[in-house]
C-alpha cells in the first residue's frame, strides 16, 4: 500500500459515500436571517497520487437536487427568473491545488455553475480515516468556502434585494477506499 507524503490514504481513486456525505450551503435572506439547504444529488472522486501535487478532487451536483425544507421555495428558486436551473443544471468543481498539514487543508479549484467558471478556495478540516465493519476503509472531511452569487452571473431581477450575494457552502464528506 503506497501512502501520499502528507496524508495517511492510500494511492488510488477514492469514491465518495453518499450515504454519509452531504452537501448544504446557507444564503441570507432580507438580510436579517439565512435560508439553508442541501442538495440532494451529487458525486465526487477524490485521486490520491503518490504526493499532494498528484492528487486531485472532482464533484458534480445536480443543481435541480436543490432541497430548502420548502418545496413551494425550492419551484421558484428553480424558476428560470431565479437560478433557472433550464439553463444551468449541474455545479462541477475541479481541484487544482492540495495543500496543508495534519487536520487543517486548503484545496483550490475552479467552480463552474452553468456556463461560469469561477476559482473557489475550501478549507478543509481532515476528519480521519476509519476501518468500517464490512472491511472497508473510509476517510472523512469537512470543507467549507464562500463565493458570491453574482460572480456566476446568478442575478434574481425583481428579488435581487430579498437575497444576499454571499453564499457559504458546506462539505462533508466521506470517500471510501480503493480495493487493492
Amino acid at each position: 500500500m503506497t501512502r501520499t507524503n502528507a496524508l495517511p490514504l492510500v494511492a488510488g481513486r477514492w469514491a465518495i459515500d453518499p450515504l454519509h456525505s452531504s452537501v448544504g450551503f446557507a444564503i441570507r435572506h432580507l438580510g436579517v436571517s439565512k435560508v439553508r439547504g442541501r442538495f440532494s444529488a451529487f458525486d465526487a472522486e477524490l485521486v490520491v497520487g503518490e504526493g499532494l501535487e498528484d492528487s486531485s478532487i472532482s464533484a458534480n451536483v445536480e443543481i435541480g437536487s436543490i432541497d430548502t425544507g420548502n418545496a413551494d421555495r425550492d419551484a421558484h428558486v428553480l424558476a428560470a427568473d431565479l437560478l433557472d436551473v433550464e439553463k444551468r443544471p449541474t455545479m462541477t468543481f475541479r481541484s487544482t491545488r492540495i495543500s496543508g498539514e495534519g487536520e487543517d487543508w486548503t484545496l483550490d479549484g475552479e467552480l463552474t455553475i452553468g456556463s461560469v467558471t469561477r476559482p473557489v478556495g475550501f478549507a478543509v478540516e481532515f476528519g480521519g480515516v476509519q476501518d468500517v465493519f464490512d472491511g472497508s476503509r473510509h476517510a472523512g472531511f469537512d470543507a467549507t468556502a464562500q463565493i458570491r452569487r453574482s460572480d456566476f452571473g446568478i442575478d434574481f431581477g425583481p428579488a435581487e434585494a430579498l437575497l444576499g450575494d454571499v453564499i457559504k457552502i458546506q462539505l462533508d464528506v466521506q470517500f471510501v477506499e480503493p480495493k487493492s
